[in-house]
C-alpha cells in the first residue's frame, strides 16, 4: 500500500514541485493538499493520511501549533517539518511539539524520499548534518513541551545503553552505531527501545532533546 502524504505549505510552487517529485514514486501518493496549518486541519478531519510535509511559518496557523494539534489526535499520522535555514528555531519547536523529524526546504529528492519512507517506518529523522547544528543554536531558547526527563531518569540507563544514547544524540544510525560498537544491528536496535522506555521517550527526536538539554552532549555533538 502506497505511504499517504500530505502538502502543507502556502507556496503554490513548491507544493507543485513535492508533489511531481513524490508522484514519479510507486510506493507513495499526494492524498491531500492544504496552504496553512487551519485548512491543514480541516483536511485531516475527512483525509486517512500517513505522513504530512509540514511547513513552517504559514498564515492563519503555522506549522509548529499545527503539528502539536495534529500529534494530539487519536491515531494520528506522522509529521515532518520542512523549513528554511533562517528558521531553524521553529523547526527544533516543530520536533518539541511532536514532529517525526525535520528537512531544509532544498533538501536533494532522494534524501527527502529516503525521509518520508523512515518516518512512515516509525523512525525519526535526525541527520547528523543539521541536527546538531539546530541543537547547538537553539536548545538554550526551547519552550518546554511537557514532561521533561532529568538526570535521574538517565542514570537508570545501563552503561551500554547510555553508549548507544549517546551515540543517537550525534545523528548516528542503527547501522552506524552497531558499526561502532561492534554490535549487531538487530542489538542496537533492543537497545534503542529500551532507552525511549526507560526515559518515557517517544522516538529518537526526542534522545537527541534530552540529551542536548541535560548537558550529556554539547556544543559539536560531543559528550557533555
Amino acid at each position: 500500500m502506497a505511504i499517504r502524504v500530505m502538502l502543507v505549505d502556502d507556496q503554490v510552487l513548491l507544493r507543485t514541485g513535492f508533489r511531481m517529485v513524490l508522484a514519479a514514486q510507486p510506493d507513495m501518493e499526494v492524498v491531500a493538499e492544504a496552504g496553512d496549518g487551519q485548512e491543514a486541519l480541516d483536511v485531516l478531519r475527512a483525509t486517512a493520511v500517513d505522513v504530512v510535509l509540514m511547513d513552517v511559518r504559514m498564515p492563519r496557523l503555522d506549522g509548529v501549533e499545527a503539528t502539536r494539534r495534529i500529534r494530539a489526535r487519536t491515531d494520528p499520522p506522522k509529521v515532518l517539518i520542512l523549513t528554511t535555514f533562517d528558521l531553524d528555531e521553529y523547526a527544533f519547536s516543530g520536533l518539541k511539539a511532536g514532529a517525526s523529524g525535520f528537512m531544509l526546504k532544498d533538501v536533494p529528492p532522494g534524501e527527502l524520499l529516503s525521509a518520508i519512507r523512515s518516518v512512515h517506518s516509525g523512525d525519526a529523522v535526525v541527520a547528523p548534518s543539521t541536527t546538531r547544528r539546530l541543537l547547538d543554536r537553539f536548545s538554550p531558547m526551547l519552550p518546554s513541551g511537557g514532561r521533561e526527563p532529568r538526570h535521574k531518569d538517565v542514570e537508570r540507563l545501563t552503561g551500554r545503553e547510555r553508549e548507544v544514547m549517546l551515540l543517537v544524540a550525534q545523528g548516528l544510525s542503527n547501522g552506524e552505531i552497531a558499526g561502532r560498537l561492534v554490535l549487531s544491528e538487530a542489538t542496537v536496535k533492543t537497545h534503542v527501545g529500551r532507552i525511549l522506555t526507560k526515559l518515557g521517550l517517544r522516538d529518537r527526536v526526542q534522545v537527541v532533546v534530552l540529551a542536548y538539554e541535560t548537558g550529556l552532549v554539547r556544543a559539536g555533538g560531543h559528550p557533555g
